[in-house]
């Protein structure tokens, strides 16, 4: 039986493209094992997975700012690398594919130390400083943007993100049942991430008397956001968050308002959603929230909204704007390449070991 060894974590956005893999490379007869951190968010992800194992390593974490740990973590880094690297003779794997984040620079060079070969994916327009550092170990690395596949060279290759499959097996009526809509009218769906998105809940809400006289408003607010005022108001539907039921509610958004992560990106384009973004301001992040919304924004498959232009009557205006041009943004997201990056991905799995 061949064995593989995925890697990944700090965020959701690192682990989601595993659970969309792992059916298949169990399906297809591989014995998964997965290296990640102690707490991390992948270790309450993937430890509930079944058939997979899940060892855990140490890490430091990458920064890009002053923090007395930046003198600790480089040895954490370095432990973990030795503990990755007992983990490869200990499992043995045919191939390594890892999704970044800063557990996986110790575990892609424990496996370039016990020579298995590595993918590796970027999700975002640029690399991410873990992946900059896995890159040179690595033979393949896919890409979610064109962008990021030019910068990291003749290894490189845009294949999208892989997806669950379950999005595309939403249902619009269980969706309108959830969401308690009727269907009468165009809806509107806003998704913040796992945690909200603050400045956007608060401009939606207050557009509401405006947005509810065209849409019905599905807003997914995040942990902690719900406002208890808002119960009852017509045409609107809060919740803190979905999982099982978000292709449902997806099936029937006619409409997205989202922040500008890259693996929600491609899930709106790969069910040909009308978008308009609202990226995480620069300020607040390495800035490749802009970059993504501007690189779809380029290619004429969404609208683009800047934190710092946004208002009520900004919002409002961007959203009428997007609909009257959703005709033209679903043709062409339907004529862009594949967002679903499973096929191609379990591809370049294969194609390593030869």
């Amino acid at each position: 039986m061949k064995k593989i060894v995925l890697t990944g974590g700090g965020t959701l956005g690192h682990v989601t493209p595993h659970l969309s893999l792992i059916p298949h490379l169990q399906k297809s007869g591989y014995d998964v094992h997965y290296i990640g951190t102690e707490k991390g968010m992948e270790a309450d992800k993937i430890r509930t997975v079944p058939g997979v194992t899940y060892h855990a390593v140490q890490s430091g974490k990458l920064r890009r700012y002053f923090s007395w740990q930046n003198f600790i973590d480089p040895f954490k880094v370095l432990a973990g690398a030795f503990q990755s690297a007992a983990l490869m003779g200990k499992i043995k794997p045919d191939v390594v594919f890892s999704k970044g984040g800063f557990v996986a620079v110790p575990v892609v060079f424990g496996a370039w130390l016990h020579r298995v070969p590595v993918v590796c994916h970027e999700s975002d327009l640029t690399p991410g400083l873990a992946n900059k550092l896995c890159a040179p170990f690595a033979k393949k690395i896919a890409t979610t943007f064109p962008e990021c596949a030019s910068a990291l060279g003749p290894k490189a290759e845009m294949t999208g993100t892989p997806l669950r499959p379950e999005l595309f097996s939403g249902s619009r009526a269980r969706g309108l049942s959830l969401l308690k809509f009727d269907g009468t009218r165009p809806i509107l769906m806003m998704m913040g991430g796992s945690s909200g998105a603050q400045a956007v809940n608060k401009a939606l809400r207050e557009a509401l008397p405006r947005l509810t006289e065209k849409f019905d408003v599905a807003h997914i607010c995040g942990k902690g956001n719900l406002d208890a005022s808002l119960e009852g108001t017509r045409g609107y539907t809060q919740v803190e968050f979905l999982d099982a039921d978000l292709p449902d509610a997806l099936a029937c958004a006619d409409l997205v308002l989202s922040r500008a992560g890259s693996n929600a990106l491609c899930e709106f384009q790969a069910l040909c959603k009308p978008l308009l973004l609202v990226p995480y301001p620069k300020g607040a992040s390495r800035g490749d929230q802009i970059l993504n919304a501007q690189s779809l924004n380029k290619r004429g498959l969404a609208h683009v909204l800047m934190q710092e232009n946004m208002t009520a009557d900004s919002l409002t205006e961007a959203l009428n704007a997007v609909w009257a041009e959703k005709d033209q943004l679903i043709a062409a997201l339907k004529a862009a390449p594949p967002a679903d990056g499973t096929r191609r991905v379990l591809e370049m799995i294969e194609e390593v070991q030869k």
